[in-house]
């Protein structure tokens, strides 16, 4: 299915739950985009959750987001209640504005929902010849009565870094994917360890540090599902380097990488960000691969939202 056309359908419904008509532009690039990289996670199968919360009236489909501090290489985005991808567009927006002028750019984000996967944000970098970071955190306690591996949640963190002629490197994960189980620490603790550890991190810099547990910003206070927070960084590498000389070098690195043995069970060798580079690219040329489940699903939200669809006329083909 051509990106434009699904862009166009997810704008429409975003439009029939009150959103503006620039922020559902907005999101609904965000969401397809992460379709054509075949992160269908975070892509049009959000709508869902999205569309449920902003009917149920604890996101803000409007939100008027201001821009509470701004000093220097730093600043502080207030997303009143809304979609996280809206207060983020402006911080990363802003992180990189300063990076340009100062070398590096630090926003951090509170008072939203949702932000969708952290690579998005990272991403955004690339084209500005900078080095991307983003990572975000929602409000929760860990369990008193559960292990401390608890603390850790799973929220992500992405770090993007360009390269030249080849893929870039995009690190889009969860932090805290090891599970603390009497095996696992048997035979990899460090890799709990580890886990527990960047998990910790996350949470303080994407949530704590990003301001998620003001009073001001939580229930009652709050009438919006306001409960996560992201840290948002730029890195000029024209400040640090030459940037010609750094994309080379990061050509021959990752060249090098990939021309090495892949993993057990890949066809092909990639560091992080290679298969979606790839995927991206296909879809882009010869359209995005959507199954049949997850046509029903489109087709069933658009029904309940009142927009016309013809998926059909795409069944044969990649288009």
């Amino acid at each position: 299915m051509p990106a434009a056309y699904l862009e166009n359908v997810v704008r429409e419904m975003l439009l029939s739950v009150d959103m503006d008509d620039e922020s559902a532009t907005l999101v609904a690039g965000l969401l397809v985009a992460n379709d054509q990289r075949s992160v269908y996670s975070h892509g049009t199968k959000k709508l869902t959750e999205y569309l449920n919360q902003i009917r149920a009236g604890v996101v803000n489909p409007r939100p008027e987001v201001k821009i509470e501090r701004d000093g220097g290489a730093a600043a502080v985005i207030d997303g009143d209640g809304g979609l996280g991808h809206i207060a983020c567009h402006v911080g990363m927006t802003m992180a990189i504005e300063k990076a340009k002028r100062l070398g590096v750019g630090s926003v951090t984000t509170y008072n939203h929902y949702h932000f969708g996967s952290a690579g998005k944000w990272s991403r955004m970098a690339l084209q500005h010849d900078c080095i991307g970071m983003s990572t975000s955190s929602h409000r929760f306690y860990p369990n008193p009565q559960g292990m401390v591996s608890s603390a850790a949640a799973s929220s992500p963190i992405s770090f993007a870094i360009p390269a030249d002629k080849q893929p870039p490197i995009v690190l889009d994960m969860g932090g805290h994917m090891v599970s603390a189980s009497e095996q696992n620490m048997e035979h990899s603790p460090g890799a709990v360890f580890k886990g527990l550890g960047l998990g910790a991190v996350i949470v303080s810099l994407g949530g704590i540090f990003a301001g998620i547990y003001r009073p001001e910003v939580k229930p009652p206070a709050s009438r919006w599902e306001s409960n996560q927070g992201s840290h948002l960084t730029a890195w000029n590498v024209a400040h640090f380097a030459d940037v010609a000389a750094f994309k080379a070098e990061m050509d021959r690195y990752i060249g090098e990488a990939r021309a090495t043995k892949p993993l057990p069970g890949m066809e092909r060798a990639e560091l992080a960000g290679g298969m979606e580079w790839a995927w991206e690219a296909e879809a882009k040329q010869l359209g995005i691969i959507v199954s049949d489940e997850q046509r029903e699903y489109l087709e069933g939200h658009a029904d309940e939202c009142g927009v016309q669809v013809s998926f059909a006329e795409f069944e044969d083909s990649r288009f």
